[in-house]
């Protein structure tokens, strides 16, 4: 089975509204697919009837953003209850930082001599959730930046002009929106923090301690070796498995939505949780 359990819409950042990310998951061949959009539910409903109408098993998702240590971390959620309160005003509150942000990294970079980045940024957006991808793309449509990854180096990372500092969710509460909704919850791309082993191995701690299950052993910006290192700590902290592209464009070449490889031997795929 093809199964894609991150990936991401225009109800975030991704390129595709959710019927067409339905439509492409279709034709990659994906049997099981959830939209994991940033902070955001929006387009659940309708990638959930278009995966009906395709055959796919749907599962609601999430991708929530959560400051620990100082740093920013994402935790996925999958198969909850999107009517839950709790987590309805979780959301409501990173969206209302989101916007904050948005305006702040507008005002950075205005002051770095780059003008009309918010109005810009929203122009990508289609006028729903800003986030930085959407800087990313007005920046390189405006001549700054060659491509979306230098944009980030350039701008968008500490240190750079356009780079604001998160104030998300805790981890703890991340988790428990999550949970509380009957959703599992899951350590998106942890290879991806460049986080020592001891690092690492505490953020896993503080995540089981809150109530997390599972972490993606396979993801999109995994290599070979990050996914064995990544299978390892699973089985040692007797984790469940995920895997997903993080897919959000069709012209990132590096991101192909569904095609991942196997979980690796002795890990406990977390669609068994479903």
């Amino acid at each position: 089975m093809q199964i894609d359990l991150h990936t991401h819409s225009t109800a975030s950042d991704g390129r595709l509204t959710p019927a067409e990310l339905v439509a492409l998951a279709a034709q990659a061949g994906v049997d099981v697919l959830a939209l994991t959009d940033h902070d955001g539910i929006g387009g659940l409903d309708e990638a959930r009837q278009c995966a009906l109408d395709a055959g796919i098993q749907f599962i609601n998702g999430i991708e929530l953003s959560v400051t620990w240590n100082k740093r920013t971390v994402h935790i996925v959620g999958l198969n909850f209850d999107c009517d839950h309160a709790p987590l309805q005003a979780g959301i409501q509150r990173l969206q209302d930082f989101r916007e904050v942000r948005a305006r702040e990294i507008a005002s950075k970079l205005d002051s770095a001599g780059i003008k009309g980045a918010y109005d810009g940024a929203k122009r990508f957006s289609g006028g729903k959730m800003l986030g930085r991808m959407h800087f990313a793309n007005f920046l390189v449509d405006a001549g700054y930046a060659k491509n979306v990854r230098s944009v980030f180096k350039k701008y968008l990372v500490n240190n750079k002009p356009g780079h604001v500092t998160g104030d998300w969710a805790t981890l703890e509460e991340a988790v428990s929106w999550i949970t509380q909704a009957g959703g599992v919850a899951v350590i998106a791309h942890p290879a991806r923090y460049k986080l020592t082993r001891t690092k690492l191995r505490k953020l896993i701690k503080g995540f089981i301690a809150a109530g997390g299950q599972a972490m993606e052993v396979v993801s999109g910006s995994h290599c070979v070796n990050e996914v064995k290192t990544m299978a390892c700590h699973a089985n040692d902290f007797d984790l469940y498995a995920s895997s997903g592209s993080d897919f959000h464009d069709p012209d990132f070449p590096w991101i192909k939505l569904g095609q991942l490889p196997d979980l690796p031997e002795k890990c406990r795929p977390v669609w068994d949780l479903f």
